[in-house]
């Protein structure tokens, strides 16, 4: 009898299913409940497990893997509590796109519905975020449901699976066979559409290209370029994936988002023709739905789109085109490009679309006003210094706007940010991403609020050797809500000052380094002893309060 079909248990048949399926790493905080897995862990070689303080903090380094390698990022938490804490991350790639596999210890099957402790229905609980909830009920189905899982995760728009493991289910034995390895099937374009969408060009005089979405890689990011390139078209992108097209480019005009420049949200508008590829054209980078109308939009849309069921849902595009972005983009190299005279009817629409670009992406010179660290001249200093590959991370806040109008990404996968706006992500993000890729530079930015949702993440950066750096902007206030506060009841605050505690100490007792910026002329040497540094390095930045956006004062 082969090996193969040896009795194993539930545990070693499921971390086998993990490793046929390419699995590098696994993010999990330990619990009884998937004990034979944590067993089978030990023995899978060349997998590793990254061991985290809070089952939300292994969520979002799930989904910043899956964001960074387009392969699920696979989390393994225990029920009830761990399970809750872990949702954060299901929730980010649910929004964002992200494929995902979320394992979750489960009561043995006997004792289900009994209110056993820690006992949750996971359908229930995870059904609405999720693109699929399921519990293995017998060791047999493992490598079957394991297998659905990946292709479900991967398939159309990616997406997050939550999967429950019972523990008589892992501790359980059967001998069965693997499956093979997933293969996924993606959708290509239809000749006459891409006849018609030349068609739609050609009559254009007004041309914009917003583009975002997963599922891009170097091949289809080349060719979205060429297409670019060759009908000298402008290009926009969605909230939170400037980095799929290089912001140097003469054609990149900026981005649909929170702070998204008031010129570009007016061009959007007038467009009598918008290319969307892979972008959902949600709240945000819709602008409430007032830059794109729903459900008919004033610009003629053609929108690509991996997952047929987005087309249509929200807008009635007059071209919908089914297909992966990959797909679609090496498509495009077929479609032959219009003619010159049709070019040069928005000639002097692109160049002005990059020039405001240029003039709201470069930040204003240093003001006496602002007192305290300069941020808008830290993204600037970065922006200067940084590879070209380095990965900037952050999650939600107002400092956010400053580092998404003046960094000018560069390259693929080197933009984290949760387009669901989840405080907390940016620093686990970061932690997942320089242990992935330890040879690039990886910086993440987080609010003092949102910093410490996750602090206790120094001690696994510290851990497992991830010398990134985290900038904390300290304002001593939820800028966000305190602003919006302002607007709405001004001078009645409430609930959203803090009282900080020492960050540089606080990150020295977990062996990083730190440093405190309180002038931005102090920033520039800082940063260079914290890359000099060799482990998880803080910086924490002591900023203006009252500057509330690059452009606004929270008294005004």
């Amino acid at each position: 009898m082969s090996e193969i079909a040896q009795p194993r248990n539930g545990g070693r048949i499921l971390v086998d299913a993990l490793v046929r399926n390419g699995v590098d790493t696994v993010y999990c905080v330990p619990g009884e409940s998937y004990l034979p897995v944590l067993d089978a862990l030990h023995d899978a070689h060349g997998v590793r497990t990254i061991t985290t303080r809070h089952e939300g903090a292994a969520s979002n380094m799930a989904d910043a893997y899956g964001k960074l390698t387009g392969r699920p990022g696979i989390c393994f938490v225990t029920r009830g509590p761990g399970a809750t804490h872990a949702s954060n991350g299901v929730h980010t790639a649910s929004e964002d796109s992200t494929p995902m596999i979320l394992f979750i210890g489960q009561v043995e099957q006997d004792f289900i519905g009994r209110g056993a402790f820690q006992e949750v229905d996971y359908r229930q609980m995870f059904g609405g975020i999720a693109k699929w909830v399921t519990q293995i009920e017998s060791v047999e189905r493992i490598p079957e449901i394991v297998a659905k899982a990946f292709s479900v995760a991967l398939s159309g728009r990616p997406g997050p699976v939550v999967i429950a493991l019972p523990e008589d289910v892992l501790f359980g034995a059967a001998a069965v066979a693997d499956a093979p390895a997933v293969r996924i099937a993606h959708a290509a374009p239809e000749p006459q559409a891409l006849d018609t969408l030349r068609e739609l060009l050609d009559a254009a005089t007004r041309p914009l290209v917003v583009v975002g979405g997963t599922g891009w890689d170097a091949e289809s990011g080349a060719a979205l370029k060429r297409f670019v390139h060759a009908n000298n078209l402008p290009v926009a992108a969605s909230f939170r994936r400037q980095d799929l097209f290089d912001n140097r480019d003469p054609h990149y005009v900026g981005q649909l988002g929170l702070g998204v420049s008031p010129k570009l949200s007016d061009r959007a508008k007038e467009a009598d023709l918008v290319i969307v590829v892979g972008s959902r054209l949600a709240e945000t980078t819709s602008s409430g739905y007032t830059v794109f109308e729903s459900p008919a939009p004033k610009q003629t849309m053609v929108h690509v789109h991996p997952d047929a069921e987005e087309l249509g849902r929200v807008f009635q595009s007059r071209l919908p085109i089914h297909a992966s972005l990959r797909a679609f983009a090496l498509a495009l190299d077929g479609v032959k490009p219009v003619a010159a005279a049709s070019q040069q009817r928005w000639q002097a629409w692109t160049e002005t679309a990059r020039a405001d670009y240029i003039a709201h992406s470069t930040p204003p010179a240093p003001s006496a006003e602002i007192h305290g660290v300069d941020l808008a001249q830290v993204v600037a200093h970065l922006n200067d210094v940084l590879p070209d590959d380095a990965v900037i991370s952050n999650g939600a806040g107002n400092y956010t706007v400053w580092v998404h109008r003046f960094y000018r990404y560069r390259s693929p996968a080197t933009e984290l940010a949760p387009t669901n706006g989840a405080m907390g992500y940016g620093f686990p993000a970061a932690i997942a991403a320089k242990i992935q890729n330890p040879q690039r530079s990886v910086v993440c930015f987080a609010g003092d609020g949102c910093f410490m949702m996750y602090p206790q993440e120094l001690a696994t950066a510290v851990q497992f050797g991830a010398p990134l750096i985290v900038i904390v902007v300290n304002n001593n206030m939820l800028g966000t809500i305190r602003m919006h506060q302002e607007r709405e009841y001004p001078g009645r605050v409430s609930a959203t000052q803090f009282v900080n505690p020492d960050f540089v100490a606080m990150a020295q007792a977990f062996g990083a380094h730190a440093e405190r910026v309180e002038r931005t002329e102090d920033f520039a040497a800082a940063f260079e002893r914290a890359q000099r540094a060799g482990v998880a390095a803080l910086i924490e930045l002591r900023t203006d309060p009252l500057q509330i956006t690059p452009a606004n004062r929270l008294s005004a």
